[in-house]
């Protein structure tokens, strides 16, 4: 097998920073080497990441890549080539598509359908409904990275809104549950108030008011409180809000059994930012307030905040035109998160440490994924080469997404991804995705 060493490096894993080096072999990493030696065995290509971090693929928990039914938007071929381009080397799908990934069957086909288009590393959730609690005994706890309960308005008939199946689905999932928490009878209340004042489309800034704090925080209350009732594992999805932060513990993974997560878009954006973007960073749940956007920041430098996801929902611009009603809600975001985040580190926010915990590190925790989201020997070999100091615009002609839109267009970004590898092969090489590549589906240790 092909041994690949890439010297010169700044590693940064495990909560420590060093320069050193990786020797891959195949699809796994076979050395760490602390310092300048060089490894010991023969070596059939060297990498110098001079002056480059190096540091675990990103694992994304969190994304809509609308395939199968919705591919005019987006595919599983190239979204994956949008996120080895971002330095994502694995992703976590959620089941809102057509058909959606409600029964068995649904989701077997999906995984197969992934086995033959992703260049990265890939798992699917299952969706739960009103219908379907019975089919949670039957999945397979190794292959599939969780439940996906809507707690608030979906697509579809994915809504879960009956007492007794939610009670029964955070009984019996036997893993872990990730919401989507915005209380749909306070959506429906507001939604009625905007009609009667601003007609049927009020402006976009608007949004946040219609998908307001009091949503997110009645539903997130009532998911932890059933959590806590019946010990369920629960991780609630793109938090939004500063009120929500105190649902959550400042512990450890390992010391708690209810998670958050926050996305790119609520740590980028704020409410202002409506009047300059648009519909383009409308989203549900909604980008609320500077204050909220601040508060999510500083999260991230203690244990509130777990996971660092992207919620990534390409659409077509042209389903995006319209204000707070009409404009379809999501956004792609899974080829400038990693980059995005660095923003953050390169201004004090969080330290490239911390980035590394809640991208690449703490999903692997909190999912229980076998042998990913560390450097380590005999882990597999999914890698990212990333310049700190490699000032670039993104540009519509750089966006691998099918939508071919981005609302990071037109922003400088100061650190830029040089290198992915998945499974130990070059999947994203300066400027280029390697579109023969194909991931492999992740395994969890349950």
């Amino acid at each position: 097998m092909k041994k690949t060493w890439i010297k010169n490096a700044i590693i940064v894993n495990e909560d420590n920073k060093f320069r050193g080096s990786v020797v891959i072999d195949g699809e796994n990493i076979c050395k760490v080497i602390n310092g300048d030696d060089a490894p010991d065995f023969e070596i059939d290509e060297t990498i110098d990441a001079h002056g480059c971090y190096l540091i675990p693929g990103v694992i994304d928990d969190h994304v809509h890549f609308r395939d199968p039914g919705l591919t005019h938007k987006a595919d599983m071929t190239t979204e994956t080539a949008a996120a080895a381009a971002g330095g994502v080397t694995s992703f976590m799908d959620m089941p809102n598509c057509i058909p959606q990934t409600t029964t068995l069957e649904a989701l077997n086909n999906k995984f197969a359908d992934a086995a033959n288009k992703c260049i990265v590393n890939y798992s699917f959730y299952f969706g739960a409904t009103n219908n379907n609690a019975e089919q949670l005994a039957a999945l397979d706890k190794t292959h599939v990275c969780g439940v996906k309960l809507f707690m608030g308005a979906s697509t579809g008939n994915m809504l879960v809104d009956r007492m007794e199946t939610l009670k029964r689905i955070f009984s019996e999932a036997g893993m872990l549950i990730a919401t989507h928490c915005e209380d749909q009878n306070i959506i429906s209340r507001n939604t009625v108030a905007a009609k009667e004042k601003y007609g049927d489309d009020a402006d976009i800034s608007l949004h946040p008011v219609i998908r307001s704090e009091e949503a997110c925080y009645e539903s997130s209350s009532l998911a932890v409180k059933l959590a806590k009732e019946t010990r369920a594992r629960l991780h609630i999805l793109h938090v939004s809000t500063a009120k929500e932060l105190q649902l959550f513990d400042d512990k450890p993974i390992g010391e708690k059994k209810i998670t958050a997560e926050a996305c790119v878009s609520h740590l980028m954006f704020c409410d202002e930012d409506y009047a300059t973007l648009g519909a383009r960073i409308k989203c549900n749940p909604s980008i609320k307030t500077v204050s909220d956007r601040d508060s999510l920041r500083k999260a991230l430098n203690s244990n509130i905040i777990d996971v660092i996801g992207t919620d990534h929902a390409p659409h077509l611009i042209a389903e995006k035109q319209g204000g707070a009603l009409k404009a379809v809600s999501g956004m792609p975001s899974v080829q400038f998160s990693l980059v995005s985040v660095f923003e953050l580190v390169k201004d004090g926010i969080l330290t490239i440490e911390q980035l590394v915990r809640k991208m690449c590190h703490n999903p692997s925790e909190l999912y229980q994924i076998k042998d990913r989201g560390f450097i380590r020997e005999g882990y597999k070999a999914d890698l990212v080469i990333l310049n700190p100091d490699s000032e670039w615009t993104v540009e519509t002609d750089c966006i691998e997404s099918k939508c071919g839109w981005s609302p990071m267009e037109g922003k400088t970004f100061h650190g830029k991804v040089e290198k992915t590898y998945v499974n130990g092969i070059l999947a994203y090489s300066d400027g280029k995705v390697n579109t023969l590549n194909r991931g492999q589906a992740l395994v969890f240790d349950r």
